[in-house]
């Protein structure tokens, strides 16, 4: 008769070994799919190997698994302890790859990925680079971009780079990989390191996924323990409101994205000067039926109000992120000229 197995004698990969065999096929591939070659043939090996195990044995493994991730009192999913289990499990240039990937601006080639850097960022760092390979990037990003960048360095230095620009010839193969390897081993690398996004802009964010009750509640108990931090949000906070502050153009491509009775139901809650602005956007027949739809409906619920001025105010964001309108800031740069 065989041996009955004893919970506490197993080793790690045992106790891998059965979790495998227990959770199923389509669950085992997809952690198989995730290990190494010498990971899946070492635990391939120990599970044929198993032999027998009784339902207590896997009960047991399980209630351990359990208690281990219980035991924690909750996990913390940040940048720092995603790289700390990677490089755990991964060498270190597949590591500084995958994060690089994460916390890096978006974009498939390094030039794509220049183009959603902060030109103040990127003037910054090539002040201090030769004005040859400055010369060579701007050739490879986009004009509006480079324009922005090659402002912001010193005159002398963009003078050097513009001169660079003009007598540059077909850039060999090698030399262009050269210069993003550097970029992506240096400038990328380092970017990622020091790229936080601000608290307050994530809380502003929440803050605008409220209700208007909640809203009011969280933010008066925030000004009572930190004001300063409250008056931040309340300045990053996007609300229903500032909609005001988009052009007849920006009205008229928000009105095409947003459903008809999504936008009746906001306006209900709003004022008659923010209600005409939407309004005189509309053809005389459209804004009649509008108007007629919205005295149909009748007392509605604030909640409901605030839920369609919510999905409008999405809607502008997305817009406006995608470059399709703009919102105003107010600020004398936004001013245009006509």
């Amino acid at each position: 008769m065989a041996e009955k197995m004893d919970y506490r004698t197993l080793k790690g990969p045992q106790k891998a070994a059965i979790f495998m065999l227990a959770v199923g096929d389509q669950h085992a591939s997809t952690l198989f799919e995730m290990m190494e070659d010498e990971e899946i043939r070492e635990l391939s090996q120990t599970m044929s190997q198993l032999g027998t195990v009784d339902a207590d044995v896997v009960e047991r493994l399980f209630v351990e698994f359990a208690d281990s991730l219980s035991s924690t009192g909750g996990l913390i999913g940040s940048y720092e302890s995603t790289e700390r289990l990677l490089y755990g499990a991964l060498d270190e240039e597949r590591v500084k790859g995958i994060m690089e990937e994460i916390r890096g601006p978006a974009g498939r080639t390094m030039w794509e990925k220049l183009e959603n850097v902060n030109e103040a960022v990127l003037a910054n760092y090539f002040k201090n680079e030769y004005p040859q390979t400055v010369a060579v990037v701007m050739s490879k990003i986009k004009a509006d971009h480079a324009a922005r960048v090659l402002g912001l360095l010193p005159e002398n230095f963009s003078m050097e780079v513009i001169m660079r620009m003009l007598r540059m010839e077909a850039v060999q193969k090698e030399v262009l990989d050269n210069i993003e390897k550097t970029l992506r081993t240096e400038f990328m690398t380092n970017l990622a390191r020091t790229a936080r996004r601000d608290s307050h802009e994530m809380m502003a964010d929440i803050f605008n996924a409220l209700d208007r009750g909640t809203e009011t509640r969280f933010m008066t108990a925030l000004e009572e323990h930190n004001r300063e931090s409250a008056e931040k949000i309340q300045a990053l906070m996007f609300k229903f409101d500032d909609l005001s502050r988009l052009d007849d153009g920006g009205i008229q491509v928000l009105m095409r994205q947003v459903e008809k009775d999504q936008l009746a139901l906001a306006l209900k809650g709003a004022s008659d000067e923010f209600r005409d602005m939407f309004f005189r956007n509309m053809s005389e027949r459209a804004g009649k039926m509008m108007k007629e739809d919205m005295d149909a409906m009748g007392a509605v619920r604030l909640r409901d109000v605030d839920e369609a001025q919510a999905a409008v105010v999405t809607s502008a964001k997305a817009l406006a992120d995608a470059g399709e309108i703009v919102i105003s800031t107010g600020a004398e740069d936004d001013e245009l000229i006509v």
